[in-house]
């Protein structure tokens, strides 16, 4: 019997792309934010309500399908032998690619809403990336705790997990980059 090859994508290099990109266009708002000399409630309060919408954001972007992830590592299945894995930098730049226009989107409504809330928009943006890392680091429990790492297929059904070794790819768990042994 012959099986069909396919293509796996890292999940928590998905998680910690858009952890990443929410992080630093929410960065760049609030520092534009921090420019505006004048709005209807001032630099103080739009800084406060920021912080406070950092946090909210933070812990929602946390807390939202957390247990899925954890329900869907209980599931995974063995990957087959012919799949193709993707990099870390691939998986990456396709989750930008199909997302740019969404990502444009967010920081133009960050950065606009400066004249209203002066930085509060990226203080927002910012606390959602903050949470996304923050559920990349819960996934890293996860992979680590099972010894194996979790993949999805990105163009196919993304609710039903795979996993392979600990050792597969080019990323750690987490999605962060592999550690290079030093040679002593």
């Amino acid at each position: 019997m012959v099986r069909e090859a396919y293509t796996l994508a890292r999940v928590a290099v998905r998680v910690r792309t858009a952890a990443c990109w929410c992080w630093w266009l929410g960065v760049a708002a609030a520092a534009a934010g921090t420019a505006v000399t004048f709005s209807p409630t001032g630099r103080r309060i739009g800084v406060m309500a920021g912080a406070a919408a950092f946090i909210v954001a933070a812990a929602v972007a946390y807390l939202v399908r957390g247990r899925k992830y954890d329900e869907r590592a209980r599931a995974a299945s063995r990957a087959a032998k012919a799949v193709a894995l993707e990099d870390r930098r691939i998986t990456a730049r396709i989750w930008v690619r199909r997302r740019r226009w969404w990502l444009l989107a967010a920081l133009v409504v960050a950065a606009g809403s400066c004249a209203a809330l002066p930085s509060a928009g990226g203080m927002l943006l910012a606390g959602i990336g903050a949470g996304l890392w923050a559920k990349s680091r819960r996934l890293a429990r996860i992979e680590r705790s099972r010894d194996a790492l979790l993949w999805v297929r990105p163009d196919g059904d993304q609710a039903a997990y795979q996993l392979t070794g600990i050792a597969a790819g080019d990323a750690a768990p987490g999605g962060g980059p592999r550690r290079r042994a030093r040679i002593a």
